[in-house]
């Protein structure tokens, strides 16, 4: 039985201007699964995960067509709430990037924009985020001291944290182990397999391999094309798609 949709994309299109970065996509995020999304540099692939959170927004020439909804209610809809929305669909990018501030503080902050200021409510949560994020055990007797000590796999980590404090449904994470080393980057495809328990997950990668260890789910994108969606094992075994399979296998990309 397939997963209910936690995101629906339809029909979305996406230009820089005049130029079409996103072509007619139909896609599902799946609740509580990890979706790869995959495909050449170039391809649309982080413009499309940022739609997700609205953070193409904040592009002044950019111009959406197509829907994209979040528990079935459109998330362009003039009446929703953007804040509530980046809230509820947190983002972790390509390059960590810790506030200049102590670790408690770096987790701690979003939960003081939405109003918690309760010390000990903040202490509860900033310890349950940090172990969620599989970093509590190396930063417990350091929370004071400043995030941008922590090693770069740390710091990924410590972003993961900060998003998990403010309770978010979706995780976004943008080519998160580009810059790490591959122990680093181990931890991290492990926490994701953790989180899938309780979020709903989508990776851009341009690692074919974490995609095949990672998701249960790929999107392959090109020029801006969906040209295949399906179950990971499915598309990586036997793609629908001769393109999806000349990518794959290395022809071109």
């Amino acid at each position: 039985m397939e997963p209910k949709p936690k995101i629906e994309v339809k029909d979305l299109s996406f230009y820089y201007g005049q130029n079409q970065v996103l072509k007619k996509i139909n896609l599902n995020i799946f609740e509580k699964r990890v979706t790869a999304i995959i495909g050449p540099s170039g391809c649309g692939k982080t413009t499309l995960i940022r739609m997700f959170n609205r953070m193409n927004d904040l592009v002044p020439i950019g111009r959406l067509e197509g829907v994209i909804l979040l528990d079935k209610k459109d998330i362009n809809d003039c009446k929703t709430d953007v804040v509530e929305i980046r809230r509820r669909v947190g983002m972790v990018f390509q390059k960590p990037n810790p506030f200049p501030k102590s670790i408690f503080d770096n987790v701690s902050y979003g939960l003081e924009v939405n109003g918690i200021r309760d010390r000990r409510k903040k202490e509860e949560i900033v310890i349950q985020s940090l172990k969620k994020a599989a970093i509590w055990e190396e930063v417990k007797d350091r929370l004071n001291e400043s995030a941008l000590g922590l090693s770069g796999g740390q710091q990924q980590r410590l972003c993961i944290a900060r998003c998990l404090a403010v309770a978010p449904e979706v995780l976004l994470f943008d080519e998160p182990c580009a810059s790490l080393d591959p122990i680093s980057t181990q931890k991290i495809e492990e926490l994701m397999t953790e989180l899938k328990k309780e979020y709903t997950i989508a990776i851009v990668t341009h690692n074919m391999q974490q995609a095949a260890r990672v998701s249960d789910y790929t999107a392959f994108l090109y020029l801006g094309e969906l040209i295949e969606f399906g179950e990971t094992t499915q598309l990586f075994t036997i793609p629908r798609n001769r393109m999806t399979e000349a990518y794959l296998t290395g022809k071109f990309g």
